[in-house]
């Protein structure tokens, strides 16, 4: 499980930046309001990965 969750969350990661990015464009955003999004949406999923990361530790000892 080690091996396999950090791949995932790099995945999570990668799809969640993609559709803000789409989501900024569309939107056309300055790029002041365009890093505050991204740091904003990065630190939740940073969050719920890291969550659900000990709830799978834990569930598996």
């Amino acid at each position: 499980m080690m091996f396999i969750f950090p791949i995932y969350a790099i995945f999570v990661l990668l799809i969640f930046n993609s559709l803000t990015h789409q989501f900024c464009m569309k939107m056309e955003m300055k790029d002041r309001k365009q890093s505050s999004m991204f740091r904003v949406i990065n630190i939740m999923i940073l969050v719920l990965l890291v969550s659900s990361y000990v709830k799978v530790l834990n569930a598996t000892v």
